[in-house]
């Protein structure tokens, strides 16, 4: 017997149902389903101080439970000083049972821990059935010490679904847990 994450059980169980008597789907394979999670962080600063970009690599790597990776600029920008493949951001993409883990820390326990927490905002589907969501403190997370800190920043958050509409989308992740604000 092999360990499954909570909302990956959740989601064959419940969810699959929920979701073909509420679009009245024919097949299964028609349901859709979160095929990844993508954290992505611009450190913009790192541009003069080299170290933010390993800081952000290691609360990306300690919030998620997988490696970062550096993003680099595409182009010159002479206004900032920028040079092509210079570090500028950290990601992380999440797939499979990492992902399922973290969309449940941070349902559970993350974004309860926001200040003034009403539910998040449901405008930020993107017309395909993604959505994107920002964070505006990484001090949110459990994972991250407080004292260690060395500057407050966000980061954007990425729900990638199979769904073939932001209607469709909006149920998968509300019935995943995501507490969207009631309008």
């Amino acid at each position: 017997m092999s360990y499954v994450p909570r909302l990956k059980a959740e989601y064959k169980e419940r969810v699959v149902n929920t979701l073909t008597e509420e679009f009245s789907y024919t097949n299964i394979m028609q349901v859709p389903k979160l095929e990844k999670i993508v954290i992505s962080k611009g450190v913009g600063a790192a541009i003069a101080d080299k170290k933010l970009i390993d800081y952000a690599l290691e609360e990306l790597t300690k919030i998620t439970g997988q490696k970062a990776i550096s993003t680099m600029s595409k182009k010159d920008v002479a206004a900032f000083k920028l040079r092509k493949g210079m570090p500028i951001g950290a990601k992380v993409t999440l797939r499979g049972d990492k992902m399922y883990e973290f969309l449940d820390r941070l349902v559970t326990a993350s974004l309860p821990r926001v200040r003034d927490f009403n539910g998040i905002k449901a405008n930020g589907f993107d017309g395909r059935g993604n959505y994107n969501l920002g964070i505006t403190e990484q001090i949110i997370y459990p994972e991250i010490n407080i004292d260690q800190v060395k500057k407050i920043n966000g980061m954007d958050i990425t729900f990638v679904t199979s769904a073939n509409t932001d209607k469709e989308a909006k149920s998968l992740l509300g019935e995943l847990g995501l507490p969207f604000q009631k309008n």
